[in-house]
């Protein structure tokens, strides 16, 4: 190969070389800056330059491309202690999602470092958080006060999170808890509380009970004696209705009633086998046993 080939070659390489050291890519969800010699590089109009997603030029060894996530980023923070108004130490545990919303200003403030911004947010939302705990007992920050707790972190950490080119989307409470000194003696009193609670619970619901049972005893006692009587009524009328139906049945023809009543007493007396019944034959009971006419044989003429 001659020197010319091969100084070609070089040349080539040193090209492509500066080709592609002058150019870098900015994906979805982040922005850039370059910095020239360590100085941020400006735009002609005054205003830092900032990269946004795509294909940008730089200058060779000579820019420094600093890229950062603009997404939404969430942030867990636990507490320490902090003091209510009636003296009483909580640990809150809740999150914040923010966003980087001036990025020339975010690195300016912290460098870029993701974990020093997140190290003076957490600052600021601690500090608010003790003073809104500050404020309240422990049961107005368990009940609804939470929401007007997180409304009004989330309008500081606003304020402070401008200086840093953040912006805060949401600050949320998963949870508050008692340290551990102090949590067994708080659950036990809550416990005696809930348990006096139950206690009057069921004898009120016992008292209740009674009542309800001694009025449907009384209501049960009505009913049934309405019952008897109305069924005293309607038999005593049946019997009645019986009665009368026996006697027109006996007018109208005396004999054939006395042989039907006989009928239905031999039926009723002669039943099983084990019945036993003395009678002399003269008997009146067995009169149509001797004669189907119930005469007697030996009745005079």
């Amino acid at each position: 190969m001659s020197v010319k080939v091969k100084f070609i070659l070089i040349v080539a390489l040193l090209a492509l070389l500066v080709l592609f050291s002058s150019l870098f890519t900015v994906t979805e969800g982040s922005r850039s800056l370059v910095l020239r010699l360590g100085k941020l590089r400006q735009q002609s109009n005054g205003q830092t330059f900032v990269a946004g997603p795509g294909l940008h030029l730089k200058m060779p060894f000579l820019d420094t491309v600093k890229t950062f996530d603009v997404r939404l980023q969430n942030l867990d923070i636990k507490s320490s202690p902090i003091v209510t108004v009636n003296k009483k130490n909580v640990i809150a545990d809740y999150y914040v999602r923010w966003e980087i919303s001036d990025v020339p200003l975010y690195y300016k403030r912290t460098s870029g470092n993701s974990q020093e911004a997140e190290t003076l947010l957490e600052q600021q939302l601690n500090d608010a958080l003790r003073a809104q705990f500050g404020l309240r007992t422990i049961s107005e920050v368990v009940s609804d006060d939470r929401l007007a707790i997180m409304h009004a972190l989330k309008q500081q950490a606003k304020k402070g999170a401008e200086g840093l080119g953040i912006k805060v989307v949401d600050v949320r409470i998963k949870g508050i808890d008692l340290p551990e000194e102090v949590s067994g003696s708080v659950f036990e009193r809550m416990r005696a509380e809930r348990f006096k609670v139950a206690t009057e619970l069921r004898a009120k619901g016992r008292a209740e009970g009674e009542a309800i049972r001694a009025q449907a005893d009384a209501k049960s006692t009505i009913i049934v004696a309405q019952a008897n009587a109305t069924a005293n009524k309607t038999r005593a009328g049946g019997d009645k209705h019986a009665a009368k139906i026996y006697a027109e049945a006996y007018n109208k023809n005396p004999e054939f009633y006395a042989f039907y009543r006989s009928m239905q007493a031999y039926a009723q007396t002669f039943n099983t086998k084990d019945d036993i019944l003395l009678l002399t034959p003269e008997s009146d009971f067995l009169r149509y046993f001797n004669n189907a006419t119930g005469s007697s044989k030996n009745k005079k003429s």
